[in-house]
C-alpha cells in the first residue's frame, strides 16, 4: 500500500483528463480488486438476505424478529462506520480492514448455523460490523491506495460494483434457495470474506498510523451510537404513534449528545469537527447527504408495497422498478468519472439538485403515474446520487484539513446509512399515521403514497439549502 500523499502542500486542481486505458494499466489493479471484493459483500448482502428470509423464518420461525434483522445490521454497519477512521488512524488500514472481513465471515457462519431467530440475529450484527467496516474503509483506501487523480475513476469502479450487486442479489438468493439451501448462501458469502480477509492481511505494504496507540477507545461514544440506532430501529418494529415518537425522541437526544461527547475528544474523534453545521463545507456536505438519504428512502422502504397496491404490478416488475435507482447510480457514475476536478461544484450541484426533484416528482408518479414513470424517476434519483458522488468525496477530501481527510472520507457512508435509517422509521410513521397497516388498493393506497411524499418535501428542501452550501466558494 502506498502512504498518503503530502497535504501540507495547497491543493492544486487538475484538468488532465484520465482514460479508463490509463487508469487499468496504471499498476493499482490488485488494490482495486480488493476494494471492489469488499463493497460487493455488503452491497449484495442485504438483497441476498431480502430473498432468502421467507425460507430462513420457515425454517427456524421468528417471523415478529424480522423487522429486527435489519435493523441491527444497519446499527452494526453505522457504528462499524463510525469507528472505522479512528482505528485506520491508530493501526493503518491492513489490520482492521481484515478484522472487518473476519468479522463478517464469521457473521454468516453464525447465521448459517443458527437453529433459532436470536443466534441468528447475533450473525446479523455481526455481518453489519463487518459489512459497514469494510465499506467505510473502502473510501477510506481509495485515498491512500490511489493518486487522486485515479480516485474518480477507482469510485466509478466501486459504484459499478455496488450497483451490479444491487441488481443482481435478488437473483443470487432466489438461486440458493431454489437449488440448495440459505445457509450455503451464508456459508459462499463467509468463505469470500474470509479471503478478503485473508488477503489484506498478507499483504506487505500498509499505510502507517497517523496517530499514537495511547488513546483510549472511545467505547462510551460508540456505545451511545448504538443505543441511539437501536432506539429509533425498534421503534419501527411495531409502530405505535406516542410509544414510537418517544423512542425516537431519546434515540435523537442519545445522538446529539454523542455528537457532542465526539467534539470533545480532541484527536480521538470519530467523526469531523462541527460535523453537522451548514456554515461549513464538511458540515453542509453532511447535511446534504443525510437529509437526502432520508429524502429518497421511501421507494426503497415502502415502494414495492404502495406500488403493488395500487399498481396491482407483480413482485419481479416492483423488483426490477425499485431497482433502477441502482442502474441510474453505477451508468452516471461511470460516464462522469473521468471527468477533471474543475467540474466538481457543477456535477455536485446537478447531481444533488436531480435527487431533490425526485422527490416531488415521486409524490405525482406513485400515486397517479404509470409503472414506466416510476422507473424513470428512479433511475434519474439514482442517476443523480451517481452524478455526485465521486465529486462528494473529492470535494470534502480536497477541502478539509490534512489531519482531517480521513474522518471525513468515514463519516460519508456513515452518515448516508444514518439517514437511511432515521428516514425508513420517520416514513414508517407517517406512513403509518396515513393507514398503512389498513391500506388495500385504490384510494386508501393512493393517500398513504400521497402523504408518504408529502413528508420527504422538507428533507428534500433542507438537502438543496445544504447543497448550496456546499458548493460555494
Amino acid at each position: 500500500m502506498t502512504q498518503i500523499p503530502d497535504t501540507s502542500t495547497p491543493h492544486v486542481v487538475s484538468d488532465a483528463y484520465v482514460s479508463w486505458r490509463e487508469f487499468l494499466g496504471s499498476g493499482h489493479t490488485a488494490a482495486l480488486v480488493l476494494v471492489s471484493l469488499a463493497v460487493m459483500l455488503h452491497a449484495a448482502d442485504s438483497l441476498i438476505v431480502a430473498t432468502m428470509l421467507p425460507s430462513i423464518v420457515s425454517d427456524i420461525n421468528g417471523a415478529s424478529l424480522v423487522g429486527l434483522s435489519v435493523s441491527l445490521y444497519e446499527m452494526g454497519s453505522i457504528v462499524a462506520g463510525a469507528a472505522s477512521a479512528i482505528l485506520t488512524m491508530r493501526m493503518g488500514l491492513r489490520h482492521p480492514m481484515a478484522l472487518a472481513a473476519g468479522m463478517f465471515g464469521l457473521g454468516c457462519l453464525l447465521s448459517a448455523a443458527s437453529p433459532t431467530m436470536t443466534l441468528f440475529l447475533a450473525g446479523r450484527t455481526l455481518q453489519g460490523l463487518g459489512g459497514g467496516g469494510l465499506v467505510a474503509m473502502c473510501f477510506i483506501a481509495i485515498g491512500v491506495l490511489f493518486p487522486r487523480r485515479y480516485a474518480a475513476r477507482a469510485l466509478a469502479v466501486v459504484s459499478t460494483i455496488w450497483g451490479v450487486s444491487a441488481f443482481l442479489g435478488p437473483l443470487v438468493g432466489g438461486v440458493f434457495v431454489a437449488y440448495a439451501t440459505w445457509r450455503w448462501g451464508f456459508i459462499c458469502f463467509g468463505a469470500v470474506a474470509f479471503g478478503l480477509g485473508a488477503w489484506v492481511f498478507l499483504r506487505q505494504h500498509d499505510q502507517p498510523p497517523l496517530q499514537t496507540a495511547g488513546q483510549v477507545f472511545p467505547f462510551r461514544r460508540l456505545g451511545l451510537l448504538c443505543l441511539a440506532i437501536l432506539l429509533v430501529a425498534a421503534s419501527g418494529v411495531n409502530i405505535a404513534l406516542l410509544r414510537s415518537g418517544l423512542m425516537i425522541l431519546c434515540g435523537v437526544a442519545a445522538l446529539v449528545l454523542f455528537v457532542r461527547l465526539d467534539a470533545r475528544a480532541g484527536d480521538n474523534r470519530m467523526l469531523p469537527l462541527r460535523p453537522f453545521d451548514l456554515r461549513t463545507p464538511i458540515g453542509a456536505a453532511l447535511v446534504m447527504i443525510v437529509t437526502l438519504s432520508m429524502a429518497t428512502i421511501a421507494i426503497a422502504a415502502f415502494g414495492p408495497l404502495l406500488i403493488t397496491a395500487i399498481h396491482q404490478a407483480p413482485a419481479l416488475t416492483v423488483g426490477y422498478v425499485v431497482s433502477c435507482g441502482s442502474v441510474g447510480w453505477t451508468l452516471t457514475a461511470i460516464l462522469v468519472s473521468g471527468l477533471s476536478e474543475r467540474t466538481d461544484r457543477l456535477m455536485i450541484a446537478l447531481g444533488m439538485g436531480l435527487v431533490a426533484a425526485s422527490v416531488p416528482a415521486m409524490l405525482y408518479a406513485v400515486p397517479h403515474g404509470s409503472l414506466w414513470l416510476i422507473a424513470l424517476i428512479a433511475l434519474v434519483e439514482g442517476g443523480g446520487f451517481g452524478m455526485a458522488w465521486t465529486f462528494v468525496l473529492r470535494r470534502t477530501e480536497a477541502l478539509a484539513a490534512p489531519a482531517e481527510v480521513q474522518r471525513v472520507a468515514g463519516a460519508i457512508p456513515t452518515v448516508q446509512r444514518l439517514g437511511y435509517a432515521l428516514g425508513a422509521v420517520y416514513v414508517g410513521l407517517v406512513a403509518n399515521a396515513a393507514g398503512i397497516l389498513t391500506m388495500t388498493t385504490g384510494p386508501s393506497a393512493i393517500q398513504v403514497a400521497e402523504w408518504v411524499y408529502i413528508a420527504c418535501l422538507p428533507l428534500a428542501a433542507l438537502g438543496l439549502v445544504a447543497t448550496v452550501a456546499f458548493v460555494r466558494r
